[in-house]
This record gives structure tokens, sequence and C-alpha cells, in this order.
């Protein structure tokens, strides 16, 4: 037996807000990426320093990291290979599971992070958090935790 639906369509506000969040959403990361770029690094790395950086002795391992950052394994490996070549990261064998590998920053990965940081927090602060009052910041910030734990549900 099957069942159909109808579509519940976009009106045309809706259709408007949507596609203005994602043009924004891609002109920030792109300039967010641009000015970290002067760094060496881009915004994908950028955010696993800074994971690294907040967890327990500056490391996490590499299943974990990936599912905070929601990417997949073979691309998390790829990116920390090449964090790894400009010694800004290192793995390490996990010595309770032989099987799990931690991704762990080093003194020059963390370096360059309290360099770049103070740029990246500034353009986030110029390009989107002063452009909202704080009670729309704090809005989207409870829209996409919605989000995120509605998608993680499923």
């Amino acid at each position: 037996m099957t069942t159909t639906t109808e579509t519940r369509w976009l009106n045309a506000e809706q259709q408007v807000a949507w596609r203005a969040y994602l043009l924004g959403t891609a002109r920030l990361m792109a300039k967010l990426d641009d000015e970290l770029r002067r760094f060496g690094i881009g915004i994908n790395d950028y955010e696993i320093l800074v994971r690294l950086s907040e967890s327990p002795d500056r490391r996490l391992r590499m299943a974990d990291l990936a599912d905070r950052l929601h990417q997949s394994r073979s691309r998390l490996t790829h990116t920390i290979g090449r964090l790894e070549a400009a010694e800004l990261v290192r793995r390490k064998s996990c010595t309770s599971d032989k099987r799990g590998v931690w991704a762990e920053l080093t003194e020059a990965g963390y370096n360059l992070l309290v360099e770049a940081a103070p740029t990246h927090v500034d353009s986030v602060r110029e390009n989107l958090v002063d452009l909202a009052s704080p009670e729309d910041f704090a809005a989207v910030g409870r829209v996409f935790d919605a989000v995120s734990e509605h998608i993680g549900q499923h």
C-alpha cells in the first residue's frame, strides 16, 4: 500500500528566507575560508585545530573528531594527513584500543591557532554577529540547535 502526501511548498516569504540563507551561508564560509588562507589553512582545517585545542590533552580519537565535525572518516583522514605534513597535528595509536587513532594538536598547530583566531573571530563578528540583534543571533542558534538535533535523531 502506498500513501501520498501533499507537498508543503514554501510560501513566498519562506522561499526568500531560504534562498537568503543559502547565499549568505555560502558567501560567509567563502569569506572566512579566504581570510584563513593567509595563515596557510582553510575553514575546515581551522575547525579541526579548534576542536583539538578544546579537548583534554589537545587530542581526540579520529572517529570522535569526524562525528563532531560531521565529516566522513575518509575526508577527515585526508585532511589530517595534510595537517600532519604541515606539522600542525600528529596521529598516535591508541594504547587502550589498537584500532583507535588519536589526532593530537602539536605545539606548532596550537601556535598557528593562537595567531589565526583573532582574525577569524573578527571576521565572524563583522560578517555575521554584528549584523544581527542579540535576539536575532540567539534565534539563529536556537534554530540550528533544533535542526542539528532533529537531523541527528533521523
